[in-house]
């Protein structure tokens, strides 16, 4: 759980890696203390690698983005003006290191589910938190709505051992919602804002 919170005070060992996500190779720094540290995790992999790239457009924000590799991915594959946020400050501090070792310009900043978040976005993705628990996930997804414009697109993967069925019906209330891949139990999932 520690991952998901505040935890400056677990001893810190950087440790440095290359991710490629189809043809782009990002390097990132993680640590102790941060949600998938010794490898990009595979629902993330599954999500990145199953997003239609050419609906992404204006502003795009990654929600509970950790050391930052979904943010940073769009951030090199998009022209989109992308924003990262997460609840843990040395998920935070990785984050900003490895905007500036990929050389990308994002906007990185410190909130708790959309408690700081103060603009609308056409995109909003999360490979949202399971372990904090099914509140802040709710939190994190069917409070993408009102930080999105009208028509606006939220991207987010979930296990079915997690809950993909149950959260796609509560999804299916407030979006138009696809299903954009199935792999080893992971759900992509895509919802229309309407």
């Amino acid at each position: 759980m520690a991952q998901y919170f505040d935890n400056v005070s677990l001893p810190s060992e950087i440790k440095k890696m290359s991710v490629s996500i189809l043809s782009t190779t990002l390097e990132l720094s993680t640590d102790h203390g941060v949600f998938s540290k010794e490898k990009l995790d595979f629902g993330t992999r599954v999500l990145l690698e199953n997003l239609p790239l050419e609906e992404f457009s204006g502003k795009v924000l990654d929600v509970g983005c950790g050391y930052g590799p979904i943010g940073l991915y769009l951030a090199s594959t998009t022209d989109c003006q992308v924003d990262l946020c997460d609840v843990n400050r040395r998920a935070l501090h990785l984050a900003k290191m490895n905007a500036k070792a990929n050389k990308l310009s994002v906007s990185i900043f410190e909130s708790d589910c959309y408690s700081n978040v103060t603009e609308k976005y056409n995109v909003i993705i999360s490979n949202p938190p399971i372990r904090a628990g099914k509140k802040v996930v709710y939190e994190i997804l069917m409070g993408a709505k009102d930080r999105l414009v009208p028509n606006g697109l939220l991207f987010c993967v979930i296990h079915k051992d997690q809950g993909a069925k149950s959260t796609i019906s509560e999804l299916e209330k407030l979006y138009d919602v696809t299903i954009l891949e199935k792999n080893k139990g992971f759900f992509v999932i895509k919802c229309i804002n309407r």
